[in-house]
C-alpha cells in the first residue's frame, strides 16, 4: 500500500481534523482516550498515512541526557504531533505541554484534540512552533 507523502504541515493538519472528525462523528463523546488514539490512528492509517504512536521524545540540558521524559500520542508523516484529550475543557497547560513537544521534537505544528466535546471543531487547537 502506496503512503501518502509530500504534504506540508498545514495540508497534514486538515487531513488529520477531517480524520478525527470522522472517528468522533462515528463514536461520539464520552470514551476513554485510548479508544480516540487507537481509532485515530487506524483512520489516518485507512487514508494512507505513515503514523507513529506513543513517540518517544528526549530532552538535553547543557550535556545532560534524558533518554525519555515524554511520549506524544501520535506523529503523522514525521511532521505533525498530535496530542489527544478526553477532558471537560482545554486548559493553557494542554497548549504548553504541546509546544514543548514540539520544541524537544524540532517539529512545526501540533494538534491539541479533546474528543470530550459535542462538536469536534469546538475542541481542536493548532499549536506552532516557528512555523
Amino acid at each position: 500500500m502506496q503512503r501518502k507523502m509530500f504534504m506540508d504541515e498545514n495540508e497534514l493538519s486538515s487531513k488529520i481534523i477531517g480524520a478525527g472528525i470522522e472517528v468522533h462523528r462515528t463514536l461520539g463523546p464520552g470514551l476513554l482516550e485510548s479508544v480516540y488514539h487507537q481509532c485515530l490512528a487506524r483512520e489516518l492509517d485507512l487514508q494512507r498515512f505513515v503514523v507513529k504512536s506513543e513517540v518517544p521524545i528526549s530532552a538535553e540540558y547543557k550535556g545532560l541526557s534524558f533518554d525519555v521524559v515524554y511520549r506524544a500520542d501520535l506523529l503523522v508523516a514525521d511532521k505533525v504531533v498530535v496530542e489527544l484529550k478526553v477532558v471537560e475543557k482545554l486548559l493553557p497547560v494542554h497548549e504548553a505541554q504541546l509546544l514543548s513537544y514540539l520544541r524537544l521534537m524540532n517539529k512545526k505544528l501540533g494538534l491539541l484534540i479533546n474528543f470530550n466535546v459535542p462538536i469536534l471543531k469546538d475542541g481542536i487547537r493548532r499549536v506552532v512552533n516557528k512555523l
